[in-house]
């Protein structure tokens, strides 16, 4: 019954993708996956962690059909992994789920086939499927009926025509080594496996930093010291650093472009370097046993100082590269600083956190990453190509049409529809036409597998396309 389950799934995988573009066959393709796992792993999936994830890998299916992006698509795929791997342990970090879970796709039959653990469920052959048997009750009537007819070809002129027009073109080779991809992947994820060490090492490494042994007050006595005038200085610098920032944000000229890239990317370059150091040298004073030491206030505050001082300076950098957008429009590059600017904030409050809590370097890495996946999602939600012409050509002071025309075919529409509310060239209108005529025919000619938001709100304009 189950290898009949994968036997189906495969045949679906290559009806969906076989030849074929991304589109809803993506979203239908996760439903099946879920419905796949749930259909082995039935008790796994009345775990919160494992609900919560298909939640997500659902979502995300969603966004793939409504927005058709390569960011949806990279977020599917993720969700995809961390889905596969949480089912493969449940309490593991999400880093090491997507290990499993990558792992699972890549070597699931192959790994549980050599692996001699007693309690891992292997692929029995022999039980599910008597392929012998098979063998013989499918190869040995198929030789004979073959031998028979090239016997009574050479017997009878009209069962030779007849025989003669049969036509084996239909088999497709291609579609063949597909499906079999499709096998070998469900086949893969039917039972996901752990990666081991590194998921046994995950489970046993706590949040909590705890006190060593070896406590020698002398000794951090000195790296206290150490630490108080390091961040100290530091603190007096940074805090300099943004008073001259703040004299130099209310000078800058709005109008030259090159000078507010200039700002902004500069700016980013600090921001990196500072982010780094900030929490390179945060990390290592509180690495150990400094945590746990009486007289550690002082150090503890002036640290608690430098994060504040590079919250500060990340909120000037997102004025700067906020007024560059607002004087010349949305990027991908300068939203992408957004985005940074958030991820390093978040980095900044996580380290925060870890000092406060004494937490350990787990810890930041386990709350960060999971936070990264959070971003990627809520990313994956936007169309970004959309949203970028829309806001170019009704809020920002100025743009260049030229971006927006060379952007995917999903501001296509958009930009269609707002040509006519702008000031631009004749040129420029006519490669805009050119491109919506262009996007309209091809979204004529795509298969139901490849079906997305866009042609189901364009169905009226499509089917005059093809008039």
């Amino acid at each position: 019954m189950k290898q009949l389950a994968i036997i189906i799934t495969s045949l679906l995988f290559s009806i969906l993708f076989y030849d074929r573009s991304i589109g809803l066959n993506l979203s239908i393709f996760s439903l099946i996956t879920i419905a796949f796992l749930v259909f082995y792993n039935p008790i796994k999936f009345k775990n919160k962690t494992i609900l919560l994830h298909t939640f997500a890998y659902v979502l995300t299916a969603i966004f793939v059909f409504i927005n058709h992006s390569y960011l949806s698509v990279i977020a599917n795929c993720a969700a995809f992994f961390t889905l596969v791997g949480t089912v493969s342990e449940t309490s593991s970090s999400i880093y090491v789920q997507w290990f499993n879970g990558i792992y699972t796709t890549i070597a699931g039959i192959i790994q549980r086939n050599f692996d001699k653990n007693e309690d891992t469920q292997k692929v029995n052959w022999k039980k599910d499927i008597d392929l012998a048997h098979w063998a013989k009750l499918i190869g040995i009537p198929l030789v004979f009926v073959i031998v028979f007819i090239l016997l009574y070809k050479n017997g009878n002129p009209i069962f030779n025509d007849l025989i003669s027009q049969i036509n084996f073109d239909f088999i497709n080779i291609q579609w063949v080594l597909f499906t079999v991809l499709g096998y070998y992947l469900f086949n893969n994820i039917s039972k996901p496996i752990q990666v081991e060490p590194a998921t046994s090492l995950d489970l046993k490494t706590e949040n909590e930093l705890y006190k060593s042994d070896h406590f020698s007050e002398e000794k951090l006595k000195k790296e206290k010291q150490l630490g108080t005038t390091l961040l100290g200085l530091l603190n007096l610098l940074l805090v300099f650093y943004i008073i001259t920032d703040v004299m130099s944000l209310s000078s800058i000229e709005t109008t030259k472009a090159s000078e507010l890239s200039n700002h902004v990317h500069s700016g980013i370059n600090t921001l990196i370097a500072s982010i780094i150091i900030a929490i390179g040298i945060i990390l290592y004073f509180f690495r150990g046993n400094l945590n746990f030491y009486a007289e550690n206030r002082t150090l503890k505050n002036i640290a608690f100082s430098w994060i504040i001082l590079n919250i500060i300076l990340i909120i000037l950098i997102t004025i700067k590269n906020q007024i560059y957008i607002t004087s010349f429009g949305l990027t991908y590059k300068r939203i992408g600083v957004h985005i940074y600017i958030l991820l390093t904030f978040i980095g900044l409050v996580t380290t925060f956190l870890k000092v406060l809590k004494i937490k350990n370097l787990a810890f930041l890495f386990r709350r960060n990453t999971q936070i990264a996946f959070v971003v990627l999602i809520v990313c994956s939600m936007i169309n970004w190509d959309a949203t970028i012409t829309k806001y170019n050509l009704t809020k920002a002071k100025a743009y260049d049409v030229d971006y927006l025309i060379k952007l995917t075919d999903r501001n296509a529409v958009i930009l269609y529809n707002l040509k006519d509310n702008i000031v631009i060239s004749q040129e420029n209108k006519n490669r805009i036409e050119t491109k919506y005529n262009n996007y309209m025919l091809h979204l004529s000619q795509r298969d139901w597998q490849e079906f997305n938001y866009e042609i189901v709100a364009n169905l009226e304009k499509l089917d005059k396309t093809k008039d």
